[in-house]
């Protein structure tokens, strides 16, 4: 219980000062039951604010604290710092939000003034009945996981080994590299791809504190920050990992040699059976695809399996299992990447209409060295090289109907391809691309841009009505908006630049993790300026395209953020956790676990009284103070530190 209650009335520069009169605020107050002082500053989270209230504390000796400002959201862990430090108890602070809830919200200073007062009132007499809580010590885990072995996820493992902690890399195919692995060149430097990639792949493979887990997917997330149990399941290979020296003689064997469509790359090329992703791969080691393999599907192989034969060390074992192990971390970062949208779903485009119409991605595959045709630039429906080359911009971003956002790499792709395809098939090659709008934001992106302008490019500002297959060519009707003029476009190969999409396992994922998700499917981070790395569940962060479109830089600069807020919680050997959390009333609860079953972090369990007598407990180590049980309590057994119903009711009939 406070008896001596001071008011802090924040103007937060003109965004609550310009609607919400904070003098007569003040004044209003002052004359509330239990304030003792009341008082304003134009910027009450800065250094001088900060020793406003810390003065204050001190010189009228208070014991609970109102401050009148933004979002607890934003600064409320701010706030809590300084009332410690002014000898208060961090937990007996209430933050009255009246700029979202009052300024932000009204135009009328007179009804935004009388709905802050209410809300200050109702803050104040909630404030009188909080009491002195103590956060309870975690012991932590000092071993980090990262899941995804794209870019993001490899510069995360590297920042974090670094550091000296135990990590565990876990990647859902054969070999790390990521998208980025796909890649030719790098806009807009065109630096080799593989030249900046494969040193942090082959880093990850030899550093001394970091455990790959290749071919390997997340089962489960037990626990909470500072100690989780992660079960990771290690799909079999079919092929010894200790044994197999990565020759490749079994892949030239293998009976289903060149008839499976390569995921690599993009379905253009081939693949066997048994397969090495690429050349550079991480681990370099075979891996038989059960699916397509006959030994595993039919049992037999013709009259004997090729590749066994084939493998001088004896590395093949069609026997072996799924294997899984757990895992024991302290914190977990999340760099899942990417999908791209199938533009199949675009009929307009003629995706699935006609061969002469790709993917940027499958271009890639055809231009790099490594890909199916050895880098040669060929039309996949006959062979020739092609004497035009169309791109569409924007295939399904941008759009009402597919995606909203912008997929920030489309357009740069497109201009870097338009280099390189000037570079290999010569300046008659007809270049055309038919953008909504170039955006190259980036450092030198715009230089580039100009640079590519002025190689004999054809630029079609507006969107094509539709992609016609006219057997020997394709045809394209735009309008162009800058010139305003209908234009037929004849071309060899059009090549589609499609939206960046969250992985069609997205929400599986976040569910398995308890994270969440924005509208548009990609990891929600806790606040886009503020908390960019971090999710709303303490100690997993999130890195790279799994929390929204970007390009290779700033992937990597997140990851190493993303790193860097893990190795907060992994250098320290305890930690202080929330003490906000749910309780028991064990003299009215009736063990009917219907907050078992609304609770998203399995924190709540029954156990049995001496008299045998079912009672909820709450595991104070995976509660996360969502309060879910509290509101389905029948019984009002179910209770939660700081927001008891004791201290929310005068609050509430206070504002009302």
């Amino acid at each position: 219980m406070s008896n001596k209650i001071g008011v802090f009335v924040c103007h937060c520069g003109i965004n609550i000062a310009s609607t919400v009169d904070v003098k007569e605020l003040v004044e209003y107050a002052k004359k509330l039951k239990g304030v003792i002082v009341s008082k304003d500053y134009k910027y009450m989270c800065s250094d001088v604010g900060g020793n406003l209230i810390k003065d204050s504390i001190k010189k009228n000796k208070l014991d609970g604290v109102v401050i009148a400002c933004c979002s607890p959201r934003m600064h409320e862990h701010t706030f809590r710092g300084v009332v410690e430090a002014g000898g208060v108890n961090a937990f007996n602070l209430e933050i009255a939000n009246i700029r979202e809830q009052c300024s932000w919200a009204h135009d009328d200073k007179t009804r935004a003034t009388e709905k802050a007062k209410a809300l200050v009132r109702g803050a104040v007499s909630k404030a009188i009945l909080l009491e002195p809580l103590e956060r309870s010590k975690i012991e932590v885990t000092q071993k980090a996981l990262v899941i995804g072995g794209g870019i993001a996820g490899i510069q995360a493992a590297l920042d974090l080994a670094e550091e000296g902690h135990k990590v565990y890399l876990v990647e859902k195919t054969p070999s790390i590299g990521g998208r980025m692995a796909q890649l030719d060149k790098t806009f807009p430097t065109l630096d080799c791809s593989g030249c900046i990639l494969t040193p942090k792949m082959m880093e990850i493979n030899n550093h001394p504190n970091i455990e790959l887990l290749s071919y390997s997917e997340i089962k489960s997330v037990e626990g909470s920050i500072g100690n989780y149990t992660v079960k990771v399941n290690k799909k079999a290979k079919f092929v010894d990992m200790d044994k197999c020296t990565g020759c490749g003689d079994c892949v030239e064997a293998c009976r289903m040699k060149d008839h499976v469509n390569s995921e690599f790359d993009e379905g253009i090329g081939k693949r066997s059976s048994i397969y090495i992703p690429f050349p550079q791969a991480v681990p370099l080691k075979a891996t038989i695809d059960k699916d397509n393999c006959l030994m595993l599907k039919r049992g037999k192989c013709g009259t004997g399996a090729l590749c066994v034969e084939a493998c001088e060390a004896k590395a093949i074992n069609f026997k072996q299992k799924d294997e899984e192990v757990e895992i024991k971390v302290g914190a977990i970062l999340v760099a899942t990447g990417y999908d791209l949208l199938d533009p199949t779903s675009l009929y307009e485009y003629g995706y699935d209409h006609s061969k002469d119409v790709i993917t940027s991605l499958q271009m890639e595959r055809l231009i790099s060295t490594s890909g199916p045709t050895n880098g040669e630039i060929i039309r996949p429906s006959n062979g020739d090289k092609p004497k035009s080359i169309t791109y569409i911009l924007c295939v399904g971003s941008r759009d009402e109907k597919e995606c909203t956002w912008c997929c920030r790499i489309g357009c740069m792709s497109a201009l870097k391809h338009v280099y390189l395809l000037k570079e290999k098939l010569g300046d008659d090659i007809e270049m055309n691309v038919c953008y909504t709008d170039i955006r190259s934001f980036g450092k030198g992106y715009e230089e580039f841009y100009r640079k590519i302008r002025s190689m004999n490019t054809n630029f079609f500002r507006g969107r094509p009505s539709e992609v016609r297959n006219l057997g020997d060519h394709l045809t394209i009707d735009i309008f162009d908006t800058t010139t305003n003029k209908l234009f037929e476009i004849n071309t060899d190969l059009v090549v589609l630049v499609p939206a960046l999409i969250p992985r069609v396992d997205s929400d599986d994922f976040a569910r398995k993790l308890r994270i969440s998700q924005s509208g548009d499917g990609f990891l929600l981070e806790a606040h886009p300026k503020l908390r960019p790395m971090d999710t709303f569940t303490g100690g997993i962060f999130i890195a790279g395209c799994c929390q929204a479109p970007k390009d290779i830089q700033d992937s990597v600069a997140q990851a190493s953020g993303a790193a860097a807020r893990a190795a907060n919680i992994l250098s320290k050997k305890v930690l202080e956790a929330e003490p906000l959390i749910s309780y028991v009333d064990e003299d009215y609860c009736s063990g009917c676990s219907t907050c078992i079953s609304v609770c998203a972090y399995n924190a709540i369990e029954l156990v049995k009284r001496e008299d045998d007598k079912q009672l909820a407990k709450v595991n104070e180590a995976l509660c996360m103070g969502c309060g879910a049980c509290v509101a389905s309590c029948p019984s009002g057994a179910m209770q939660q530190k700081g927001f008891k119903d004791y201290q929310l009711k005068p609050m509430i009939e206070e504002t009302v």
